[in-house]
């Protein structure tokens, strides 16, 4: 062997990778530690579904609860608004029930419980509509009839025989209207 040859190996050598495991890698598995690894993070997996399925059935459980509780008692302030209303009703009638009851007495003792019932019913949102003498709308309002009127221009509302309510905007009750329909046409 010459030089060049000894020094060709030696280049082989130094470049080829070595085929030796380096002293601290472990031996060759069988795939097993992977293996229980995979069961470990598949059961993790699934007992973190688990729990996530029976925190959203509690949820769902929760809320119906919540959802019942709110509609048996959610008229709960309203109605305890609503008792001295019903107290004053009642000695109103009992006033009446009078050998001696005096009407104007009895017609100012009901017109203040109605005024304190429509305080009541407005505090919660409830709005009553009588639009005498505004343009009929009927969005909010039912005409029942037409009547010829001097004072009142056509399509206005004459008189008011029902008034309607709406709550917090959403319309509950339209009113029942008699619309203008203008001044009496002369006959020829």
């Amino acid at each position: 062997m010459g030089k060049t040859e000894s020094s060709e190996k030696q280049a082989k050598d130094n470049t080829a990778p070595e085929k030796r495991a380096p002293a601290d890698a472990s031996p060759p598995t069988d795939g097993t530690d992977e293996l229980s690894a995979a069961k470990k993070e598949a059961a993790a997996a699934q007992d973190r579904f688990l729990r996530a399925a029976a925190d959203l059935e509690n949820f769902r459980r929760r809320t119906l609860r919540e959802k019942e509780e709110l509609r048996l008692f959610g008229a709960a302030r309203t109605l305890e608004d609503l008792l001295p209303v019903l107290d004053n009703l009642n000695l109103g009638l009992s006033a009446a029930r009078q050998p001696n009851a005096d009407l104007k007495v009895l017609v100012g003792g009901m017109e203040l419980v109605q005024q304190q019932l429509k305080t009541v019913l407005a505090s919660h949102g409830l709005v009553e509509i009588a639009p005498v003498g505004q343009p009929f709308d009927p969005h909010s309002q039912e005409a029942i009839s037409h009547q010829t009127s001097a004072d009142v221009p056509a399509e206005h509302v004459l008189t008011v025989v029902r008034a309607g309510f709406s709550l917090n905007g959403r319309l509950v009750r339209p009113a029942a209207v008699i619309v203008s329909s203008g001044p009496a046409k002369k006959e020829k």
